[in-house]
Order: C-alpha cells, then sequence, then structure tokens
C-alpha cells in the first residue's frame, strides 16, 4: 500500500500553507504612503518621534492603515491619495517649522497593501528591482590608492611632529610611494627615531637602510594595517553615501559592496539622475570653534542683539534642543581629523569618542586646550551651508598627541552615532563613477507584464502539455508544479530578497525544471507496468528508482547555480538566488508534494486495475 504516515502528511501540508500564506502579499498591490526620513546628519529617528507624528495624524481625523520602520525612514501607509497628501503636508508643517531649514525629509511614496494580520507575521511581499519598478543605477569605484596615500601623507606629517616633540633631529621626511623615507645623519640619531616611532606606531614596519647621504628609515604600512584602511575606506563611504541618500527620500535604497572596491547604488523611483549624482557627490565639513559661555551674551543673543564676533547655533541633546552661543573663529576644520572611533573613558570606563588629528591639526589643538581649560569647545557639522552642533564639552586638560576624547553624559549608542556623525563629514576615499544606467517607470512596468505573461503562458503550456500526456497524473505533476512556484515566491518573501528581470526569468527556468522531476517519475512508473509490475508497486519503484536521478541532476544544477552566486554580480547573482532557491523547491514539490496526491488517490485502493497514466 501506498501510504506516508500522518505525521508526513501534517508536515507537508504546513509547509504548503506557509508557501501560500507568504505568497499573499504578492497580490495585493500597493496603497498611498507619506515617509519620513533624516534631513540632517545629527537627527536621529526615534520613538518619540513617532508618537509624536501618530499623536497630529489622530488630532486631524487622519489615522494610518500601518506603519513600517527602520533605521532610515519612517514609513505612514494610508487608504487613498487624498489622506496622502493631507498627511503629507500636516507632518512637512509639523517636523519643518522653519521651510528653509528642513529637519526631516518628507516625501510620497507607495507600500505594500498586505493586510495586517499578514504583516503582524512578518508576511511582506518582495521587493522590485529597477529593472521592474524604474530608478537609477550607480557603480561606483573607491580609489583604495588614493585611500592609502592620504594615509601615508598624514602619517608622515605625524611623524615629523613626533621628533620634534622627542627632540629628535633628521634629514628630512617624505613619503616615497607607498612608503616613508626618514634620511639622518648619524646610526645614533637612526636608532633613536627608530626607537620612537616602533613605541609609538603599531601600523608601521620600519627597515634600515644606508644611501648615498646617510643613514635612511624606511616605513611601511604592516598588511593588516592596509587592510584596515581598505575596509574603513569602504564602510565609511557607504556609511556617507547612506546618509546623503536619505535626503532623496527613497524607499529600499541599495547601497552595498560589490568586490573589493566597488559600491553598487541603486535608487528605485528615483529618476532625476543629476539630483541623485548632487547626492552622492556632495561634501560636507567640520568646524571647531569655542563657545561663548556668558549667560548675559547668550540672553542678548536670544533677544536678537547678537554680541560682536559670535553666532547663535542650535544645540541638540537627549532632552531636546537648546540655543549655544559660538564664537566666530574656526579652530579647526574637518581636513584635519583623521579617524573618529567610539570607546571608553580609560579612567572612569564612560563611554567616549575618540578623534585622530594630523599632525598640524594636533599642534593647533594642543595650544588652544592649554589656553582654554574650563572652556566648552563645539564641534559643527556643515553640510550644503547648515551647520549643526554635534557636540559641545567642557575642556579639561591639554590636549596634546592629536588624539582628542569627548566624554559626558553618553550611551555607548550615542558614542557610536556621534563616532559616526564626525567620520560622515565626507567621504574617507574619493570615488568615481563608472556605470550609470536609468529606467523609466513605464519602462519597468512594460517589464513586469512582459516577463508575468512569459512565467504564466510557460506554466499554461507545460500544464496543457502533462496533462494531455500523462492524464491524472499529469494532473497531480501540474498541482505539485503550482506548490513549487508558490514556495518559491514564499521564500524570496520572506527573505525580503529584490525581484529582477534576471529573477523572473530564472523563475520561467524553474517551471522547466521541475517538471522534469516529475516527468522521469512518470516515465518510470510506465516503465514498471510494461515490466508486468502490479501498479501499486510500479507507484512505489516509480518514485523510489526515479530519486536516485532526480537527485543527481538537481545537485549538479544547484552546483552551477552556487557557482553563479559565488563569483557573478548584480543580476547575475539575482538570477543565481531564484535559480538556487527553485531547485530546492522543485525537489521537494516533485517528489514529496506529488507523492502525497499519489497516495490520496490510489494509497487506500487494494486493488486497482490500470493507473491513469496516459
Amino acid at each position: 500500500m501506498n501510504r506516508y504516515p500522518l505525521w508526513k502528511n501534517i508536515l507537508i501540508c504546513v509547509v504548503l500553507v506557509f508557501g501560500l500564506l507568504y505568497t499573499l502579499p504578492n497580490f495585493y498591490g500597493e496603497v498611498p504612503a507619506v515617509q519620513v526620513s533624516s534631513g540632517k546628519a545629527t537627527v536621529q529617528l526615534d520613538q518619540a518621534l513617532t508618537r509624536k507624528i501618530e499623536q497630529e495624524l489622530n488630532q486631524a481625523g487622519l489615522s494610518h492603515t500601518g506603519l513600517f520602520s527602520d533605521e532610515n525612514s519612517l514609513r505612514f501607509r494610508f487608504t487613498d491619495t487624498d489622506q496622502q497628501l493631507r498627511a503629507r503636508d500636516l507632518i512637512e508643517t509639523v517636523l519643518n517649522p522653519d521651510a528653509q531649514d528642513p529637519s526631516y525629509i518628507v516625501a510620497l511614496n507607495l507600500l505594500p497593501a498586505t493586510p495586517k494580520w499578514l504583516t503582524t507575521i512578518n508576511a511582506l511581499p518582495m521587493y522590485l528591482g529597477l529593472d521592474l519598478r524604474g530608478g537609477v543605477h550607480f557603480l561606483l569605484e573607491v580609489d583604495m590608492a588614493g585611500a592609502i596615500t592620504n594615509r601615508l601623507d598624514s602619517m608622515a606629517a605625524d611623524l615629523r611632529t613626533l621628533l620634534r616633540d622627542q627632540r629628535i633631529r633628521h634629514a628630512g621626511i617624505s613619503r616615497d610611494g607607498n612608503s616613508i623615507a626618514l634620511n639622518f645623519r648619524d646610526e645614533a640619531q637612526r636608532e633613536e627615531a627608530r626607537r620612537a616611532i616602533s613605541s609609538d606606531n603599531n601600523d608601521l614596519q620600519l627597515t634600515q637602510r644606508d644611501g648615498a647621504n646617510g643613514p635612511r628609515l624606511i616605513a611601511t604600512l604592516l598588511p593588516q594595517a592596509e587592510q584596515t584602511i581598505r575596509e574603513f575606506a569602504i564602510s565609511q563611504n557607504i556609511t556617507t553615501l547612506r546618509n546623503r541618500i536619505n535626503e532623496l527620500g527613497v524607499a529600499e535604497p541599495i547601497i552595498q559592496q560589490q568586490g573589493a572596491e566597488r559600491i553598487v547604488v541603486q535608487l528605485p523611483g528615483v529618476q532625476d539622475v543629476a539630483r541623485a549624482k548632487d547626492i552622492l557627490g556632495r561634501t560636507a565639513t567640520l568646524e571647531v570653534r569655542l563657545v561663548e559661555d556668558s549667560p548675559s551674551a547668550l540672553s542678548d543673543a536670544l533677544d536678537g542683539r547678537t554680541p560682536f564676533g559670535t553666532e547663535l547655533f542650535t544645540e541638540r541633546t537627549s532632552s531636546g534642543e537648546r540655543p549655544i552661543l559660538l564664537k566666530n573663529d574656526v579652530i579647526l576644520t574637518g581636513d584635519r581629523l583623521t579617524d573618529a572611533q567610539p570607546g571608553f573613558d580609560s579612567q572612569t570606563n564612560d563611554p567616549a569618542v575618540h578623534l585622530s588629528l594630523d599632525s598640524a591639526g594636533a599642534r593647533i589643538f594642543r595650544d588652544v586646550t592649554r589656553d582654554n581649560v574650563g572652556n566648552r569647545m563645539a564641534i559643527l557639522l556643515i553640510e550644503q551651508g547648515r551647520a549643526e552642533v554635534v557636540t559641545a564639552p567642557v575642556i579639561r586638560t591639554e590636549i596634546g598627541g592629536g588624539r582628542v576624547q569627548i566624554s559626558g553624559q553618553m550611551t555607548v549608542d550615542e558614542a557610536s552615532n556621534i563616532a559616526l556623525l564626525l567620520r560622515a563629514g565626507s567621504l574617507a576615499a574619493p570615488m568615481q563613477i563608472i556605470e550609470e544606467r536609468t529606467i523609466g517607470p513605464s519602462l519597468g512596468a512594460d517589464n513586469i507584464s512582459k516577463g508575468f505573461s512569459s512565467v504564466l503562458w510557460g506554466f499554461v503550456a507545460i500544464a496543457v502539455f502533462m496533462i494531455v500526456y500523462y492524464s491524472l497524473f499529469g494532473l497531480v505533476s501540474v498541482i505539485a508544479l503550482t506548490a513549487n512556484l508558490g514556495l518559491l515566491i514564499a521564500l524570496l518573501s520572506l527573505l525580503q530578497a529584490t525581484l529582477t528581470l534576471p529573477g523572473i526569468a530564472a523563475m520561467a527556468l524553474t517551471i522547466g525544471m521541475a517538471i522534469d522531476a516529475n516527468v522521469l517519475i512518470n516515465e518510470r512508473i510506465r516503465e514498471e507496468i510494461r515490466n508486468g509490475v502490479t501498479p501499486q508497486a510500479a507507484i512505489t519503484a516509480g518514485y523510489d528508482r526515479a530519486f536516485t536521478t532526480i537527485l543527481d541532476a538537481n545537485i549538479t544544477t544547484l552546483i552551477a547555480g552556487i557557482a553563479l552566486l559565488l563569483f557573478g554580480s548584480g543580476p547575475v547573482r539575482g538570477f543565481a538566488v531564484v535559480h538556487c532557491l527553485g531547485v530546492l523547491t522543485s525537489m521537494f514539490s516533485a517528489i514529496l508534494v506529488s507523492r502525497m496526491l499519489v497516495n490520496y488517490i490510489y494509497g487506500r485502493r487494494r486493488k486497482i486495475d490500470k493507473l491513469a497514466i496516459g
């Protein structure tokens, strides 16, 4: 008798129900929404902001049908475009009272119309790629050689300062390619310099050489230090690009590393290429100024009588915004900042931010902090002509050596955010656009239509052939193929994969490959019947003996797909993801689902005269 145990039938049914639930969101379409993202690097999206927006919407009689949030945006879903437009105007008025200096970007958007009962189990539709939705695509290449060169130039200046502070005389320090050459007049000075550099810097490898003009010391970056610089340049540029793209109000932007030196930026729904280029190439600067802490001066500034030589700014703190009066003299700019990392105060173990300055910045900072102990010093981030005070700590003591610590009442997360803000002022390494594509929304809709039609008509053609050629077993194969397609879409939705045109092509290919397993099974059953085996035994033998062939064929196909996934890029990887998942779902549906259906039809019948297999 051909019967599955009860647990296996239940397990297969649970998987099929899972596939149905996570496939459904893709058929609900999209509804109007309003997206709120940060318009300034110092503005954070938190729970308090969410509650404020919801309260204002409720007071205005505008109820959203869903809220979606991530680290970059808040998205409120509405039932129609009228409510969407009214909500956008209301949120814009509440969050940006000064239209000339907006703190938030409030943009119209589209969100999936998935019912709430599905979103509660995280059942969401797949994302659509640029070729299906329209938008712009950039491939950026990071100048790693430039990043290393900049770091070596900074290190050369640091070495000059170090040797000067240690009173070690030298005959010149210069960068020579990917190394730093230090010239000395005698061996004793070189040895003294070597010991000083070794104790101060762990990133340099020192080699002694004798040149025509005297002893030399050649400093080169260790491989680990070079790799750290490369990784920092990529990660920092990705972070900076993500901060800038928030201004565009783009939903689901794709910003990811490709290879060792390239970054892919995809902006679905954006059609203004010039605007996108401006955002990607925009620069920001840092400034360090002293704070004017006189209460009378601040009071006069708030009354509109700003004292001469000062300027009024707003400082954002954990308790809200507060005014702060700064002196106009700029002590340092972001050009002198080489790094900013979160850490801990060595004395109190409180969260802190550690800054690294170049040699010139270190000298300036040392002199200023020595002369202003007890005063406050503000660090500003200036972007598109707008300045924000990131932090304004009190100078406790003279700070020398080019390493600065910012500490105070901050959490570990706040220290990480401040370090990120300080680093995000400009790109860590130059980049150039080496590939650029623009796809219009009408072309994306046309691609969706054609892609859907190709999958649909391919499925219909296979279904007709299977039913005509294999009769009832052909119908079982078509039902299994339907389950395969549903499970594939469910997995892509659960993984929140981005569906592209190559992905649709992989779906169509998966349909053709998936039915191949059922063809092998059906033909094997036919062969067993022709050999005089009873129908029940033919079913058992057909599935058991075809399994090895199906497994071998799918493993070799899966290996090819994994190779595409590992070594491919862009559209090739999109094809490979759908292809590999399709191989796994096709084996499940062709072997287990079809066998369960055949067992249900024939398994309980003791005597079978003939199988309806064509």
